[in-house]
């Protein structure tokens, strides 16, 4: 190979490498816009059953479950338990739950009570129907569960019953 070719190969190689280094900052600095509906979500702020409000932009940039429920579905009732074990399996991979109920403070915390969660929990009150029929249930009904992947988009969606294995399975994806 003579000097000349190889300085061209190394040359281009140089401006290859930059271009990428170059383009892998740009995305850093300029993360994707994510969609109304998914902006919406991550502005939210809902009252955490201590009073205080839980602001669950803190989660943004992470994979977050997002699953709507009440005290009065049985089926929300039956799925907790395997969201609960999902979330001690996929906590130390970066995974995080939030349990929304679609109910009243004080039924939510007798709940509680007998079946304690390890996720955080908040109200999304009546209103939160109306959130869910955003979040593409049209239908309104429970459960409702979204993931919401790094990037802070919609990833995932499920109107009804969650089983563990297939929420295993969003932690391979």
């Amino acid at each position: 190979m003579t000097p000349i070719n190889r300085r061209l190969i190394l040359t281009g190689a140089g401006v290859g490498a930059a271009a990428l280094g170059a383009a892998f900052a740009w995305r850093k600095l300029n993360p994707p816009v994510a969609s109304v509906v998914a902006q919406a979500f991550w502005a939210r702020r809902f009252p955490a059953l201590d009073g205080s409000d839980l602001d669950v932009a803190r989660w943004r940039g992470q994979p977050l479950l997002v699953n709507f429920w009440a005290t009065w579905c049985p089926p929300c009732v039956k799925e907790l338990p395997e969201i609960n074990q999902f979330y001690k399996e996929a906590k130390g991979k970066g995974w995080q739950v939030l349990g929304l109920a679609v109910d009243q403070a004080e039924p939510v915390k007798a709940f509680l009570q007998k079946t304690p969660l390890d996720f955080a929990v908040a109200l999304a009150g009546p209103e939160g129907l109306g959130l869910v029929r955003e979040l593409g249930n049209p239908a309104g009904g429970l459960p409702f569960s979204v993931v919401f992947d790094e990037t802070g988009e919609i990833s995932w969606r499920r109107l009804g019953v969650s089983r563990l294995e297939e929420l295993r399975q969003l932690t391979r994806s």
